[in-house]
Order: structure tokens, then sequence, then C-alpha cells
């Protein structure tokens, strides 16, 4: 193995915006629709059922339907903020979220979004290193009970499985920018359809071989009105949870080709994403509280309500952590690229920061590594996987995650941005209903959040 700093005609790495080397951009409808669903159709789908169970026949689907709406609006909003002053011809491009709230909203906000932006980034890697603990888990449990019977006492710790989830991030993590996942995209995105699909076959197979379609109008009963109301609150913040892609949005859009202008590819793969998503979860979701009815588990494929064919179960699962593997990528990418722009902009003579070395291993490829990559995406990993062995929690989890970012992330800045960018006149008619959408959502946004929190104190204490 041989370690060599990189010779003078190689670049040192680029601070943000000015003085960045271009990258050639190819993405497409399709591209960006990979992206999305890995990002979009991940954990999240996995609690769905359950969030229906608490909600019922008629609210559950309606809450569904309506944050797709919402996430939809979002997208279109944040499209445009892409390019400014025109959105589709303006000379100015924002390749991140946070570049796009700075230019429109000005350094304070864009602090404040920041705030948020990152908080979401980490909370989704320590929710993808939860759930892909528990699915792997959930691979043993499943052989255990095939061998032994489904009344064996078969319980595993699930530490060892979040440590090599850690292990492999850490590996991936060192792939240098969002323009060199495209393939991993595409896995991640094959695998999110394919467990989905495995989850609403023995779903509907359930329902088939019952007779008969289980579940209420009014959901899940409970002991009293105020654990109903919780329960209630952290099913809405699940269902948050698994649709918004905000903070992603504008990286994606920034890998596509153009023309014609990224705005209008983007708002096609958008629709496209969000219509496939929203009929996974229909289907997923209503299929799985048809089949357990008041028994539905917190996470559909993990929480055994199917046991046979055991070996399709133990798929469905891979298929999970394959995904989920992606998707964390995916998701930590966009993070990975500001903090590191930061330290380049702060620090251009440092060699630690800014100088690239060429690692050769024997028999394989040349590697270029980065010490400020290396240590700071380490232990970024690392610090996501001993706060997930904590928080062992999925839907807790979930719904706190979905109740902290999606209002600040999925309403209020892609609408202060269009506001500023449009121009919209305070109390004109538009202005009024811009303000009035971003207030309701908000109150639901707090509610599933108080509901979230209260469950993941719970079962801490429990």
């Amino acid at each position: 193995m041989v370690l060599e700093a990189a010779d003078e005609k190689t670049p040192l790495l680029q601070s943000p915006r000015a003085g960045r080397p271009p990258i050639k951009r190819t993405g497409t409808v399709w591209t960006a629709v990979a992206h999305i669903v890995t990002g979009v159709i991940g954990s999240g789908v996995l609690s769905l059922a359950w969030s229906i169970a608490q909600l019922g026949w008629i609210a559950g689907p309606l809450a569904m339907i309506i944050f797709a709406s919402i996430t939809l609006m979002s997208a279109f909003l944040l499209c445009n903020s892409y390019r400014s002053p025109d959105p589709e011809y303006g000379p100015d491009r924002n390749r991140s979220y946070l570049d796009a709230v700075q230019l429109h909203l000005g350094e304070n906000y864009a602090r404040m979004c920041g705030f948020f932006v990152y908080l979401s980034l980490y909370g989704l890697g320590i929710a993808y290193n939860v759930t892909s603990a528990i699915s792997m888990r959930a691979i043993q449990k499943s052989n255990c009970y095939h061998k032994e019977g489904h009344q064996a006492a078969c319980e595993y710790e699930d530490t060892y499985y979040m440590l090599l989830f850690g292990v492999v991030q850490i590996v991936l993590s060192q792939i240098p920018n969002f323009h060199n996942i495209d393939w991993l995209s595409g896995v991640a995105a094959i695998m999110s359809f394919t467990y989905s699909f495995i989850g609403l076959g023995l779903a509907v197979a359930r329902v088939i071989g019952d007779g008969y379609v289980k579940g209420s109008i009014g959901g899940i009963t409970t002991t009293s009105r105020v654990a109903k109301l919780w329960l209630v609150a952290q099913a809405l913040g699940d269902i948050a949870f698994a649709y918004p892609y905000s903070v992603i949005l504008i990286e994606i859009q920034d890998t596509l080709k153009s023309p014609p202008p990224e705005n209008q590819t983007m708002k096609k793969a958008s629709t496209i994403s969000v219509v496939l998503s929203t009929l996974f979860y229909l289907c997923c979701g209503s299929s799985g509280y048809a089949a357990f009815g008041d028994d539905t588990p917190g996470n559909l494929l993990t929480g055994f309500g199917f046991y046979e064919p055991f070996w399709l179960v133990d798929f469905a699962n891979a298929c999970i952590v394959l995904h989920l593997v992606g998707a964390y990528q995916v998701y930590s990418q966009p993070l990975f690229a500001n903090v590191e722009n930061w330290f380049h902009a702060k620090f251009p003579s440092s060699v630690f920061v800014n100088r690239i070395y060429t690692l050769k291993l024997p028999l394989l490829s040349t590697f270029r590594v980065n010490m400020l990559r290396l240590c700071f995406r380490t232990a970024y990993v690392a610090s996501t996987t001993i706060i997930a062995m904590i928080f062992p929690y999925f839907n807790q989890v979930l719904g706190a995650l979905g109740g902290m970012t999606f209002w600040p992330l999925t309403i209020y800045f892609p609408v202060e941005m269009y506001i500023k960018q449009g121009n919209v006149q305070a109390w004109t008619t538009k202005w009024v209903m811009l303000r009035t959408f971003t207030l309701v959502c908000l109150m639901v946004a707090l509610f599933s959040l108080t509901g979230s929190i209260e469950g993941l104190v719970s079962a801490k204490l429990s």
C-alpha cells in the first residue's frame, strides 16, 4: 500500500459557490426519480400500517393523501428556487437547500435553516441505522422461528447489527460527492420497490386467507382518550416522516442537465415520485391494517405478523437493509459537502483540510484520500451509530423526526422563498392563503412532535 500526496497539477478541493470546479450534469427525469424514491420510500413505509391503525380507515388514508399533496406543493416551490431571479433561466444557480435560503432570505435565515437541515440529515442517519439493525435482527429471528416454532424465545440484541451498519457507512461515506452515487441510488430504489411489493403481497395474502378485512373507522381502541391522543399524534409524525425530501431536492436538481430548464424536469420527477410513493404507501399501509387490525405491528416486516414463508420475509428484510445503505448516503452526502466546503473556505491553506492523497492498493484501483473527509465522515457515522444504540425505538424515533423537521423544511422556508422571489404583497389573497397554510401545518407539526416525544420518553423509561 502506497500513500502519496497529489502532484501540483491536482487541484485542491474548492470552497462553495465561486471557485468550485464545474461538474458535468447529466441527470434526467428518471435519475431524479431514482434519487427521490430512494430518499422517500425508506424506513417510513414500514410504519404506515401502524399509523393507519391508530387513525382508522377514513382518517388514515386521508392523512396520507394530505401529506402527499403538501409534499408536492413544497417540491414545486423549491424547484423554482434553484435559479434566480428567474426560476428557469436565472444566472444564479443554488446548489443546495442552504444556498437557496441564503440567496433569497439572507444570512440569518440561512443559519436557522442550517440548524434544521443538519438536524434532519443527522436524524435520518440515526433512524436508518435503527431500522436496518431491526431488519437484520428480524432475519435471525425469522430463521429461529422457522426452526424452533413460533412460540420459541427467539430474542437477539441489535447492537452488533448497528455496529456493522456503521462500518459499512464509514466505507461508503468516502465517496467524494453526490454526483458519484447514481448507481447506489438506482440499486436502493430497486430494493425499496422490492420490499414494498413483498410487504403488500404478504398482507394481501393474509387478508385473502382470513376471508375478511380487519380494522375499524375509529382505529385501535386504547385504555384512555389521552393514550389515544398521543398515539394519533405519533401516527401523524410517522406519516410526516415518510414523505418530505426537501433537504435533498435542490441537490438532486443540481444533477440535472439543461435544457430543458431544471425546474421543469424536477417538477415532472417530483410528480412521478410522489404519485408512485403515495400509491405504495396507501397499498402497503391499508393492506397491513386490513391483515392485522388491532394487532398491527409497529414495523410491518419485522413485527412478526408474518412468519412464513420465512425465506421471503428474510429476503424482504435484506432488501430493506440494502435500501437503507443507499438512502443513508443520499441524505448524508449533502451534509458532508456543506460542512467540508465551510472548512475549505475557512482554512484555504491547511494541508489537513485541502490536500488530496493518492492511495494505491495492490490489485485494486487507486483511491483519492483527503484527511478532513476521512476523519469528519468517520466521526459523523460513529456518532449516529452510538445514538441509535441509545434510542433503538422505531416508531417513536420516526415520529419525533417527522414532527421536528416537517414544518420548517417542508413548509416555512419554501413558502418564505416563494413569497420573496415572487414579490407576493402582504395581505393579498395569495399572501393570506400561504400564511394560513403555514400556520395550520405548524399546529399539526407541534401536535405530532409532542406525542412522539411522549412515546420516546415512555419507551425509554419502560
